[in-house]
């Protein structure tokens, strides 16, 4: 270890308690690099909890390993208990690239086809020609059930779940967006579905199955998918703040899982992005698909895959992500797949004061030396 990253890891010690960077880790030129990347995001994330109420946690990684990772603020603003690195949140949609990998699961087993009906998994489905692949693409047609459910659940002190959903579109049938694949158009809706799918199909809960399938074999110990019906003894548990500061409650709309429902720690979805790197959960020939863009006629510049949207930068680079929002939490989980960057926001106090995607991958390439 050179003289410069021993100072500044006793540095960072002493003020922080722990270090952002560690040395078993890291080795050779990357070192100084990584110290850079380090410091400058320290100083970013300092100045938005100061200046512009960013309250979260937040790990970067690169080349495959953590050079940064710190908590912001506060797991409840009442009480001023803080956070620490390994408090949980509420992941918000990023949870659609987990319902998307249970599927790739199931087809990787034989269970499955992307071509496959809704109707072969249920059969009194009420819209018709809708395949998986749709769903997993978000080109189903199918309506936003946040937008309709409402009107038909009555019981807004019970939970709506994944199956009442089913029954209230067979009930009504809200009118969907359009016909299937006619073109893109982001569903909630859809990955409620999936989720469905992946119970019928495996027998299971579709939190059973996660834990079972995805959390336990990669050691997501924190991680976990919420059910009212099988709540969780969360040891760093965080509430969820609106804008204003208000504590965001429980909402009628917190049962329905696969679209939004998991929860998890920086640390956990830093194993999570390195578990895609090694075939643990599905080949690498069916991610190459899942990261493969769907919707050409989707005209921005990303674009859509099975649960991720997909960049591809200007330096020919690939870039999988997803963002997410509800009830009192956002977050950012990108993976720019080339050299293994990650970086991971997850934050219990709505607030995008951390920019886009680019702004915070442009800070990692301003430190190349």
């Amino acid at each position: 270890m050179n003289l410069f990253f021993l100072i500044a890891t006793v540095f960072w010690s002493s003020l922080y308690g722990e270090d952002p960077i560690k040395p078993s880790d890291i080795s050779g030129n990357v070192e100084m690099r990584s110290i850079v990347v380090a410091t400058k995001f320290d100083s970013l994330f300092r100045s938005l909890s100061t200046k512009r109420g960013f309250n979260g946690n937040v790990l970067i990684g690169m080349s495959g390993n953590v050079v940064y990772k710190n908590a912001f603020g506060f797991s409840n603003l009442k009480t001023k208990e803080l956070l620490n690195v390994k408090s949980v949140f509420q992941i918000a949609s990023v949870t659609k690239q987990f319902t998307a990998i249970a599927i790739m699961i199931l087809h990787e087993r034989g269970l499955l086809e992307y071509s496959d009906t809704i109707q072969k998994f249920i059969p009194d489905f009420p819209y018709k020609n809708i395949t998986i692949k749709q769903l997993l693409a978000h080109r189903s047609g199918l309506p936003n059930y946040m937008y309709f459910a409402a009107k038909y659940w009555k019981k807004k002190r019970e939970y709506l779940t994944n199956e009442h959903l089913l029954e209230i579109m067979k009930a009504n049938k809200p009118r969907p967006e359009f016909v299937p694949d006619r073109r893109y158009k982001y569903s909630n809706t859809g990955y409620a579905m999936l989720a469905l799918i992946v119970e019928r199909v495996s027998g299971l809960p579709f939190d059973i199955f996660m834990e079972e399938n995805v959390f336990r074999p990669i050691d997501m110990t924190s991680t976990f998918v919420y059910n009212p019906l099988n709540k969780k003894t969360i040891e760093y548990e965080t509430n969820g703040y609106n804008r204003n500061r208000r504590k965001s409650y429980e909402d009628f709309l917190d049962g329905v899982c696969g679209d939004k429902g998991i929860h998890s720690s920086v640390e956990d979805m830093f194993l999570w992005d390195r578990a895609l790197y090694s075939e643990q959960l599905v080949k690498q020939t069916t991610l190459d698909e899942a990261f493969t863009p769907v919707s050409y006629d989707y005209k921005r510049d990303n674009n859509y895959g099975y649960g991720f949207r997909i960049d591809n930068l200007a330096d020919g680079s690939k870039v999988v992500y997803h963002g997410g929002w509800w009830r009192g939490y956002n977050s950012l989980f990108v993976r720019r797949l080339g050299d293994q960057t990650t970086i991971i926001i997850l934050s219990n106090k709505v607030n995008w004061s951390f920019g886009d995607m680019g702004d915070l991958l442009s800070i990692i390439d301003s430190a190349d030396m």
